[in-house]
């Protein structure tokens, strides 16, 4: 059986921005915008205007309503998250030696993921402000720089990458300090890739989703660090 564990080696790596990650999760909300009017700010401004609309919405507070608020953000996040690219970029050199339906099969599990990822943590807000720095524009691709300011805690700088996408900006990317959220991912699909096969990815994965992988209950680092183990026995953390 194929387990997806996390790697305790970056452990320590990840634990100081483990905030920073799950503020990440909800960057549209508070993000001061550009005074220029480009298209990928306008676009931005309506979609923080969608999430505050629904986290403020009464009629969707957190017992009745709250299946609701959750089909609501999803549709918002979809919007703005461009997921299949992030599954693709993340696979890297991987993608061009599946096959059609394992790719769509990767790109559906690992959009499940974070799609899952970031509704707990827009739920989960509790009023973490942003501080718009810069955005740059090249062509069609677009970056947002951003600093993170919790009420207690260390100040983290979070860049979101964007491209153009029938006229929509959408996120293909973060980069947390600089580190680069496709980048960590296509590392650990890298090394899951070495000795293990892409159906056996694929299996990993579908057993995660069966558990809830993206469920508040799962630590940050058990996200975005994966490591397969050898069939058997399940082995202790390393």
């Amino acid at each position: 059986m194929v387990r997806l564990m996390t790697l305790s080696s970056i452990d320590q790596r990840w634990k100081s921005k483990r905030t920073a990650w799950a503020l990440a999760g909800i960057f549209f909300l508070l993000i001061p915008l550009p005074l220029r009017a480009d298209e990928s700010g306008k676009q931005i401004r309506a979609t923080i205007e969608k999430v505050l609309a629904i986290l403020q919405d009464p009629r969707l507070g957190p017992d009745a309503g709250k299946k609701e608020r959750r089909a609501k953000l999803r549709q918002v996040i979809n919007s703005r998250f461009d997921f299949a690219e992030i599954a693709k970029r993340s696979l890297g050199s991987h993608w061009q030696g599946c096959t059609p339906e394992e790719q769509g099969e990767f790109v559906k599990l690992f959009t499940d993921l974070l799609e899952d990822f970031y509704l707990n943590k827009i739920e989960a807000y509790v009023g973490e402000k942003f501080v718009y720095l810069r955005e740059t524009e090249n062509g069609g691709f677009s970056e947002v720089a951003t600093k993170t300011v919790p009420r207690k805690g260390q100040e983290f700088d979070i860049n979101y990458r964007l491209h153009s996408a029938n006229g929509d900006w959408k996120v293909y990317d973060m980069v947390i300090e600089n580190v680069s959220l496709v980048n960590n991912y296509r590392s650990q699909f890298n090394r899951i890739l070495t000795s293990a096969s892409f159906d056996e990815l694929l299996k990993g994965l579908q057993e995660r989703r069966v558990k809830g992988f993206g469920s508040e209950r799962l630590r940050l680092d058990a996200i975005v660090s994966y490591s397969i183990l050898s069939a058997g026995s399940p082995a202790p953390p390393r």
